[in-house]
């Protein structure tokens, strides 16, 4: 009995890697056999931020690169939150389908013994800490960051544990059965992996006991009565319908926005490593660690975001200052700003030497792969980017002098944005799915170089 195309995505989720890279030979091979007509062709489009099972979201490394080459992809990066995990079948599963691939992490920096740690950054939970984005990890040091990782995923943990007990505290209130954390917490995680825990994953667990108590209609007025959640307008409608196939993640959504701001510990220093130690391993490490810049949000895309003020106030003075410290990149999400604010934050890189890199995250199944605004005539330097991440990500395993961050040899001498199209040029023709020798991909850097030279 042949399965059917829900069945068989569905076993890209299965328990072992190996079970899942060989569910996706066997959708691949069908689909290439011309039984179906899954696949659209490859566009240029990219997106270098999708998060997996071993941070949070609904997709394995092997069902993110699936989903990704199912909205046309042509290359795909997962950033998970304090966690390597998925690099290594993120790359396998990619290289099935042809995909180009780049793999990265996701951390809470220290700022506050720097210049802005008062000022708003890019974490809406608070001051003093920010996100950094690490790009394109090369294979020879994965073990190094999840040794580096360990003890930040440890206090995670902890924090995630302790914050767990103060929700018990309103379900009981709301007559709910207690969360057990290692049960219903940490069991929807890659943790014992080597994954991340985050508060999604503390939120995820309260939607599906709210459930086992309310559904449809009267959900809503459940959630207002018992829990003091008022659910808006916007998304009655949503939390209503009982057959809504995504209703435990817009409820995750909604608690996001209500329930966290309650329970929420602020990280300590075990898990937020000084930006300046962090930015020093990544690069040492052959790396491209970017500051995320987040800017004001007007309305947020996923809706679990307030509209709040960010960097924007501060702009002039973080970029430069980001430069400073060793950051070779900037990495932004164009669906989230506005065209003033995407021109302004551009120009602030080229002027203060920085590569742009751009990525969408994906952590929810209602949120589409596609990043269009990519293929905008004013942002298809970014596409360059993501194949120079690709592409750095295979030369810094053998010669870290034609990577992305070098600070001597041929390419420093070269403009960051030269740079991003020398070793974008590197990609063209490369057959990936045949998982190309990384000395060959230098020896096209080399012969990009040269030729840019002449």
């Amino acid at each position: 009995m042949s399965l059917s195309l829900p069945e068989r995505e569905a076993a890209l989720n299965a328990s072992s890697m190996e079970e899942r890279l060989g569910a996706l030979r066997e959708l691949f091979d069908t689909v290439a056999r011309g039984s179906s007509d899954v696949l659209p062709p490859a566009s240029r489009e990219v997106n270098n931020h999708v998060h997996t099972t071993y941070s949070f979201s609904p997709y394995s490394p092997t069902a993110a690169a699936w989903h990704a080459r199912k909205s046309g992809l042509a290359a795909v990066g997962s950033v998970d939150h304090d966690s390597i995990g998925a690099a290594g079948e993120l790359r396998h599963a990619a290289a099935l389908l042809g995909m180009g691939s780049t793999t990265g992490v996701e951390v809470r920096a220290d700022f506050r013994n720097t210049p802005f740690g008062e000022k708003p950054l890019n974490n809406p939970d608070g001051g003093g800490v920010a996100y950094v984005v690490i790009h394109a990890v090369p294979e020879r040091s994965r073990e190094r960051f999840a040794e580096f990782l360990q003890p930040i995923r440890a206090a995670r943990s902890d924090r995630s544990r302790r914050m767990t007990g103060r929700l018990n505290e309103r379900l009981a209130s709301a007559g709910c059965e207690p969360l057990d954390y290692d049960r219903d917490v940490l069991s929807l995680s890659e943790y014992e992996s080597g994954g991340g825990i985050t508060e999604r994953h503390i939120l995820y667990a309260v939607a599906g006991r709210v459930l086992e108590t309310a559904r449809g209609e009267p959900l809503v007025r459940w959630l207002d009565a018992n829990l003091g959640v008022s659910v808006p307008e916007s998304l009655t409608a949503l939390i209503s319908e009982a057959g809504n196939p995504y209703l435990r993640y817009d409820l995750l959504g909604l608690f996001k926005r209500e329930l966290l701001p309650e329970i929420y510990i602020y990280p300590g220093e075990q898990e937020c490593v000084p930006v300046e130690r962090v930015v020093a391993f990544a690069l040492e490490a052959g790396a491209v660690p970017a500051y995320p810049y987040l800017g004001d949000v007007v309305a947020s895309p996923t809706g679990d975001k307030r509209p709040a003020r960010f960097e924007d106030a501060i702009l002039d003075e973080l970029i430069p200052w980001v430069r400073e410290i060793g950051f070779p990149a900037v990495t932004y999400m164009p669906p989230r700003n506005t065209r003033e604010q995407l021109d302004r934050v551009a120009t602030l890189c080229r002027d203060n030497d920085l590569i742009e890199i751009s990525g969408v995250d994906i952590n929810s199944p209602r949120q589409s792969f596609n990043c269009p605004e990519v293929l905008e005539p004013e942002n298809t330097h970014l596409i360059d980017s993501a194949w120079a991440l690709v592409v750095h990500e295979r030369v810094a395993d053998v010669e870290a002098e034609l990577g992305l961050s070098v600070r001597s040899g041929e390419l420093a001498r070269l403009s960051p944005l030269q740079r991003v199209q020398t070793l974008a040029r590197a990609a063209d023709g490369i057959e990936w799915r045949s998982e190309p020798d990384p000395g060959e991909i230098a020896e096209r850097v080399r012969r990009a170089c040269s030729a840019r030279s002449r």
